[in-house]
């Protein structure tokens, strides 16, 4: 028998968009379903033809392979046509259940039908009563927030049966969560009638700091200190999410150095350890002086010498020029 092109089954054209393709598949399916075609096995052949078509152009990767080389571009196992790879529906007793259908399957009945017949299967075959839509809130954090730990009162609106219903939380912020980080709040989401509650998803975005940059559980801040302090060593205070330290940065400091102040970072998830702070020092030079600063530096440049770093480049330049010549 010829194998039906797939395009043609869900009656779309070739350049049909994934979401033109799930609707015509929906609206296919909900009428050859066996639950509503009991003992129709033409209804259910159809239904399968259908739900192995979809399987095929709902996936960006085999539908590209159809389109470029027909049914034998997703062949599994060597089976003789596009549908093979698709078998393990049965029969069971009450309906139409899955049997040992693999789990793209499963992720398209339970898609398009959780809410088509009110209810949908389990793999034992009983029925299962349908969920409702899960939510997402995204929350904005401080830094000191989120190192800390908190409660924020939220407000969102959600379905409840069939209504849309303002609703308030308290929501408790563990110390320590991540950007990105997503809590889960159990039964908080839409509600249907005759459907159990989704979940809503609180979402952390954490706020940009004036001075801490994170990476991972260290804290980065950049502090300026003068001169002066670098060249002779100075306590420079430093701000932290808990309050303030000084830190003692070394005589001859340079512009760039990194002092790493251990468990001053960001607490770990849980609280219980906190990463490292990182003081990056910058020496800052001043660039109106007076006379009498001048004349000073001046009597002072007459006993310097070349400092470390200046040192080494000129080291660098004098072997360079050698090669040259």
């Amino acid at each position: 028998m010829p194998q039906k092109d797939l395009y043609s089954l869900l009656e779309v054209d070739r350049n049909a968009s994934a979401e033109d393709i799930k609707k015509s598949y929906r609206k296919l399916a909900m009428k050859y379903h066996p639950d509503k075609n009991p003992g129709d096995k033409k209804a259910e052949d159809t239904f399968k033809e259908l739900t192995s078509a979809y399987e095929i152009l709902s996936d960006p990767e085999k539908r590209q392979n159809y389109d470029r080389f027909g049914f034998a571009g997703n062949q599994q196992g060597g089976g003789p046509s596009g549908f093979e790879g698709f078998g393990g529906f049965r029969q069971r007793p009450g309906g139409f259940g899955s049997g040992n259908a693999d789990d793209s399957f499963q992720d398209i009945f339970g898609d398009l039908f959780g809410d088509v017949f009110g209810a949908k299967r389990s793999q034992s075959g009983r029925k299962q009563k349908r969920r409702g839509a899960d939510l997402r809130y995204t929350i904005n954090l401080s830094l000191e927030e989120a190192a800390s730990g908190t409660e924020k009162i939220i407000s969102y609106l959600h379905n409840k049966e069939g209504s849309e219903v303002s609703n308030k939380l308290s929501v408790k912020i563990p110390a320590g969560v991540n950007q990105g980080q997503r809590l889960k709040l159990s039964g908080k989401g839409d509600q249907p009638a005759g459907a159990t509650a989704g979940d809503l998803y609180v979402v952390i975005n954490l706020v940009e700091h004036q001075l801490f940059k994170r990476e991972k559980d260290d804290l980065l801040i950049d502090v300026p200190i003068s001169y002066l302090d670098a060249i002779l060593g100075a306590e420079v205070e430093v701000p932290t999410l808990s309050g303030r330290l000084l830190v003692k940065a070394p005589a001859g400091t340079h512009s760039g150095q990194i002092l790493r102040v251990k468990g001053r970072g960001f607490p770990k998830a849980g609280g219980f350890e906190s990463g490292d702070m990182l003081v990056k020092l910058h020496v800052d030079t001043p660039q109106n002086l007076s006379t009498e600063e001048k004349n000073l530096i001046q009597e002072l440049k007459k006993f310097s010498k070349d400092t470390p770093q200046v040192k080494i480049f000129q080291e660098k330049l004098k072997s360079l020029n050698r090669e040259k010549k």
